[in-house]
């Protein structure tokens, strides 16, 4: 984003940014302080700890070199770990990240799983709770359907070195 006041990037600011300026009831992201900082602690596992684990499973659908071996070490991480932490601390009572109604966590979060679909057998090996919490989640957002279903295709049709290979 660029205004006059200057320019605000990375994702999550930016979510948090247009929050803040128009979603004024809260809606995507609490206006209450404690709500808000959860909201904003799973923004920040998402930046810090899950998605640094994606590039090297999901981003070879935009031509990127990946390592394979990298690719097999993260996957673990996402089982072993950071799946774990999503459904045991950010979804452990509430059916959205410490919510009953999705927030910017959620849109942060979900479509990102996507990038595994690029990787059948990986995808295979994803729990069916994050399964059905990327769908729940994806399916909460229709009016951006059609850029879901833009990655969910890429993802899907990818059929490039690592597609078939192993978790």
């Amino acid at each position: 984003m660029d205004g006059d006041d200057g320019a605000i990037w990375e994702s999550n600011a930016v979510m948090r940014f247009l929050c803040k300026k128009f979603d004024t009831e809260g809606e995507l992201y609490p206006t209450d302080i404690v709500k808000a900082g959860r909201v904003d602690m799973a923004l920040d596992w998402r930046q810090t700890a899950f998605y640094p684990c994606i590039p090297n499973i999901g981003y070879v659908v935009f031509g990127m070199p990946c390592d394979e071996t990298k690719a097999k070490e993260d996957f673990k991480k996402l089982i072993d770990v950071h799946f774990k932490t999503l459904l045991d601390v950010f979804l452990k009572d509430t059916p959205y990240c410490f919510s009953e109604k999705p927030t910017i966590a959620d849109l942060a979060i979900a479509p990102v799983i996507t990038f595994i679909k690029a990787r059948a057998k990986f995808w295979d090996a994803v729990p069916d709770a994050i399964k059905e919490y990327h769908t729940r989640v994806l399916e909460a957002f229709p009016g951006v359907e059609e850029n879901f279903k833009m990655l969910d295709g890429m993802a899907t049709s990818y059929s490039g070195d690592g597609a078939d290979a192993e978790p």
